[in-house]
């Protein structure tokens, strides 16, 4: 058990360090490229923490655990919106633009159904008829998200002059930052998640548990580290991108590689489950007209964090 809680907080370490290259060196190549930072958030940043994820569901596609699969995609997402998102925007509100009202936060509702439809109900490209997702929605998945990314940078508007006029690193320094970020996140997400995992196993919980709370928690760290790390140096865009596009990336490109894998059936994975998804998407887009408009204030974050607390009550007393 010792040895468990060194690895433990040796990924908390690599995990908070590597934010904060990570946000560093990202920032640098947006402003180098004249991309948006929220474009760099979404796919770069996105991208990198998403790998644990990539990891954890393959590893379970593959010992043909789709409880483990699923269950951590679902948990991740619900992670980063309620928890790290609402906690991000508790520390610092967070401006939403007009691309993200129009493109990008209905996106991310619109891929969220789709995985709710495709996984929660049966489909014609099913042999036998089951609820989960099928190797051809999965290449499904796949081509949806090759087209996203390319929307993405299609898309990417120069930075504002604010952030122009920030202290501007080299682009070999910059990418350095990101990569020793990426790595940092990577190796710190895997030693926290095989540490906690194994420390749950000892207490006997079930791999939809595991999956949903401690994986999903686990894997999500980097992107808690990097949106935290991002609001208290006040670039809030950067976090809003690194979650929305860490949520399309979870289920368009993690699940579609899964499925592919091996078809993922939803044996454990309930209406409860599927509704608080949906809901922490929709949240974030409610948050654009209640309130103060066009900004996830601290209310619109303490409503998600309380939303979050109600779920893992009920995934606890459910067990």
């Amino acid at each position: 058990m010792a040895i468990q809680l060194l690895i433990l907080v040796v990924g908390l370490a690599l995990i908070v360090f590597g934010a904060d290259w990570l946000v560093d060196g990202a920032s640098g190549i947006a402003r180098k490229a004249g991309i948006s930072e929220f474009v760099i958030g979404l796919t770069i940043v996105g991208f990198g923490t998403s790998c644990p994820e990539l990891v954890v569901s393959l590893t379970g596609a593959i010992a043909g655990k789709s409880d483990i699969s699923a269950g951590n995609v679902i948990g991740s997402n619900i992670f980063n919106t309620l928890l790290i998102l609402g906690l991000t925007a508790v520390i610092s509100p967070i401006a939403i633009t007009s691309e993200n009202k129009k493109r990008d936060i209905p996106m991310t509702i619109a891929v969220t159904l789709l995985f709710i439809l495709c996984g929660m109900s049966m489909s014609l490209f099913r042999l036998g008829g089951y609820d989960g997702i099928s190797r051809i929605e999965g290449i499904l998945f796949l081509i949806l998200f090759v087209f996203y990314i390319y929307r993405c940078f299609k898309t990417g508007s120069a930075p504002g002059e604010a952030e122009i006029q920030e202290k501007q690193l080299r682009l070999g320094v910059a990418f350095a930052l990101v990569a020793a970020g990426l790595a940092g996140l990577i190796v710190g997400g895997k030693f926290f998640v095989n540490s906690a995992t194994e420390i749950a196993r000892m207490a006997g919980v079930s791999d939809k548990f595991i999956a949903v709370t401690i994986l999903a928690g686990g894997t999500s760290l980097p992107e808690l580290a990097t949106c935290v790390v991002a609001a208290a140096k006040k670039k809030g865009q950067l976090a809003l991108g690194n979650i929305l596009g860490s949520n399309v990336f979870n289920i368009l490109l993690v699940l579609g590689c899964s499925a592919v894998v091996h078809p993922l059936l939803f044996g454990h994975i309930n209406l409860v489950d599927a509704g608080v998804l949906m809901l922490s998407a929709i949240l974030v887009f409610t948050s654009a007209y209640t309130g103060k408009k066009n900004i996830i204030d601290r209310f619109d974050g303490s409503i998600m964090l309380l939303c979050m607390a109600a779920y893992m009550t009920w995934l606890i007393i459910n067990l």
